[in-house]
This record gives structure tokens, sequence and C-alpha cells, in this order.
């Protein structure tokens, strides 16, 4: 019953989440790099006294409900895990400056 349907129509949309399609996030990615080396550009080629262009704000992306919190959640884990390690190397290389637990 749901073979032929089109990609962009109102089932495909309701299950992502959002309108966009496969090209929109191909603009936006194009966008963003085209920003990039603009930026770049202009940091390379700039005055030796002037300060430096910070790198420009991605384009705004649509994602399902959740996947902020998810995303959020993994970088937690993530430095945790880094942490975890640094204080294990940290105890092989100098036991004497070990985290006691």
């Amino acid at each position: 019953m749901v073979e032929g349907l089109p990609p962009n129509g109102a089932l495909a949309r309701r299950l992502s989440g959002h309108h966009w399609e496969h090209r929109d996030f191909l603009t936006a990615d194009l966008r963003d790099l085209l920003a990039y080396l603009v930026t770049d550009f202009r940091n390379a080629n700039k005055a030796e006294d002037a300060p430096v262009q910070p790198p420009p704000e991605p384009v705004w992306r649509p994602e399902k409900p959740g996947a902020k919190k998810k995303r959020q959640k993994k970088a937690r884990r993530e430095a945790t895990e880094a942490r975890n390690a640094y204080l294990g190397i940290v105890a092989l290389a100098t036991p004497q400056h070990a985290e006691k637990g």
C-alpha cells in the first residue's frame, strides 16, 4: 500500500519530521563549505596586525525530535571516557599525581 509513494510526500515528511529533501541538505553543506573557504582566505590574506576572523556558524538543519538530547548524552559519555583514559595515563606515568579514590 505504501509502495510507490513520492519521496517528498506527506508520509515521508511525517516519518522524517521535516520537509527538507536531499538537495536542501546538499545546498546547506555547500553554503557551509563556501563560508569556511571565504573565512580561511580572508584569514590567510589579512594584515599581520588584524584579528583573526572566527569560523562561521553552520546553517541550521532540521533534525528528528530527541536528536539533540542523544547528541548531548553521547558528548557527555565521550567526555567521561576521555577523562578516565587521561587519569589512567597519569596514574601509570606519575603514580604520585594519580587521584586517590
